[in-house]
């Protein structure tokens, strides 16, 4: 039997879900060019920032897409979360900041379990270092804040639609 064929599987549902279900549907929600920019500006960091974390072995991913090319989690990194991202800001558009903060908080969850049980029942990803799993919930938090703070900044001064 294949080693690691559960993990396997498991993120080959992920890809197939979130390209076959979820960018189809982000995507045709206007304004298309805001979540084109926000879905670009987020993978382009999470890669950035995360080369930086497998570098330093902070984190590593034993079982991984195409692990001969990249130490990162490519599927989270440049599919999975920017395309949370542009959901929390097409649900979060014109709410206030509280409500911002809070539905944060509330969509976060869900990646954090799925992180803590990835980390202790597979091998998707391995915290060394001292890294636990505030680290992991308050970085989606801090850096998903960043983005929409961003996007928000960027239509005030008319750089975006």
């Amino acid at each position: 039997m294949e080693k690691n064929k559960m993990e396997k599987r498991f993120l080959k549902g992920l890809l197939i879900g979130n390209l076959l279900i979820l960018l189809p549907v982000l995507f045709r929600k206007p304004p298309i060019k805001d979540w084109i920019f926000v879905y670009l500006y987020n993978a382009v960091t999470n890669g950035l920032i995360d080369m930086l974390l497998t570098s330093y072995k902070v984190i590593r991913y034993p079982v991984r897409f195409l692990p001969n090319l990249f130490k990162i989690h490519i599927l989270f990194d440049f599919l999975i979360y920017p395309t949370f991202t542009v959901f929390y800001n097409q649900l979060t558009k014109k709410d206030k900041p509280f409500v911002v903060l809070y539905k944060l908080i509330l969509f976060t969850i869900p990646f954090l379990f799925i992180e803590i049980w990835a980390e202790r029942k597979t091998k998707l990803i391995k915290w060394k270092k001292g890294w636990k799993w505030y680290h992991t919930y308050f970085s989606i938090i801090l850096k998903s804040l960043l983005t929409r703070s961003i996007i928000e900044a960027l239509r005030k001064m008319k750089f975006l639609r």
